[in-house]
């Protein structure tokens, strides 16, 4: 475990994604890029990220996203992967090209120290919806921009408008107890569902000009490969693969049973694709 400043809030969230968490998207990193491409293309596009520009990655992860900023600042540029899962960074690193501007750093958004002002960008996809403080978190986040700079994130929206997660999870609590009920604040996948709170959080940190649009989008959770394949992302990724943690093998089987089950009801031959509901959200620092 690395020696980083951590918000003490945030010790749960550093616990899983250094654990069980960290190990399945290293294991899955591959079929999951192919899975989240449609959604890092947009989000990727409406960053207009230029030559020469210097972004930070927050939440980059097994660095898809990394990767593909580092070809497009070029040189000139730089880009600072930044995530508090040991393993996943350890899978960044070894996907990066030589001589590729990427810094990748283990730490908390929320306590890192920024060099102040010295970036363009601020980019996620996916990874700003587990701070427990994430005004503080995007108040500190927003010191390492440029007056100017901009935000760009993805994030989903309610968990009732995402069956690309909540398809698999209902046909698991057939067999296992539901998962602690979060509040709508609580830190998951799902805590930036509403719009007013994702508002109020960049404007507490003093972003303007924020914007949120509806993205609405298929999920193919086979990644082309089948229905075999499906099953085994479900059970490996996102809120499934907490449920079935640590229990019994046969009634992990049980699971997958029903799992498959509900996910060939959506198969159309090599792909099985789910709704998926993501707030794209922009803004700038003063």
């Amino acid at each position: 475990m690395s020696s980083m400043i951590a918000d003490q809030r945030n010790a749960a969230e550093i616990a899983f994604w250094n654990g069980p968490g960290g190990r399945h998207w290293v294991h899955r990193q591959e079929a999951w890029d192919v899975v989240l491409a449609p959604v890092t293309s947009i989000a990727i596009a409406r960053a207009r990220v230029q030559p020469g520009e210097r972004i930070v990655d927050i939440g980059c992860g097994c660095g898809a996203t990394t990767v593909e900023f580092g070809k497009l600042v070029g040189p000139r540029g730089r880009v600072l992967g930044l995530d508090i899962s040991a393993p996943m960074l350890a899978r960044a690193a070894a996907r990066l090209p030589p001589g590729s501007p990427v810094e990748l750093v283990q730490a908390d958004a929320t306590t890192h120290a920024f060099a102040s002002g010295r970036f363009d960008l601020l980019f996620s996809r996916f990874g700003v919806m587990f701070f427990a403080e994430p005004a503080r978190a995007f108040a500190n986040l927003r010191t390492a921009l440029r007056p100017g700079g901009r935000l760009v994130f993805v994030c989903f929206r309610t968990p009732q408008e995402n069956p690309w997660m909540m398809t698999p999870l209902k046909a698991a609590y057939a067999h296992v107890p539901p998962l602690p009920k979060l509040g709508p604040e609580d830190p998951g996948p799902f805590s930036f569902a509403s719009e007013e709170r994702v508002r109020r959080i960049l404007g507490d940190a003093g972003f303007r000009s924020i914007a949120l649009e509806r993205l609405d989008i298929d999920l193919d959770i086979a990644g082309g490969r089948g229905l075999d394949e499906a099953v085994a992302s479900a059970l490996e990724i996102g809120a499934t693969s907490r449920a079935i943690e640590d229990q019994a093998p046969a009634l992990r089987d049980a699971v997958a049973a029903s799992v498959r089950r509900a996910l060939a009801q959506h198969q159309r031959g090599s792909v099985v694709p789910l709704g998926a509901a993501i707030w794209l959200t922009t803004a700038s620092s003063p």
